[in-house]
């Protein structure tokens, strides 16, 4: 299997290698990171299902909160934020 061409996502503010073709919780994953967000109670979450169903892996994405970063493929320049509790900003997190 070959991989895909390579790409730069920032992650929190700092610039990430990734491949196109990938996703961005297995981008994020490739360089150690296991925490995607925090739950309200203040547990981390990360991958866990790998298909979109359990939410697990939502993060912010190109602003865009509660994004599902198993079935979001990375893209050159792609802006990814972790998320505490919700995401929303009605959240007292």
């Amino acid at each position: 299997m070959e991989r895909g061409a390579p790409v730069r996502i920032v992650v929190d503010g700092a610039p990430q290698d990734a491949f196109e073709g990938e996703s961005v919780a297995a981008a994020i994953m490739a360089c150690g990171e296991n925490d995607l967000r925090e739950h309200e109670s203040g547990e981390p979450r990360g991958y866990f299902c790998g298909m979109g169903i359990c939410f697990d892996c939502v993060m912010t994405v190109d602003g865009v909160p509660n994004t599902r970063t198993c079935v979001t493929w990375v893209r050159d320049g792609l802006t990814v934020e972790r998320q505490r509790g919700s995401g929303l900003a009605s959240d007292p997190q």
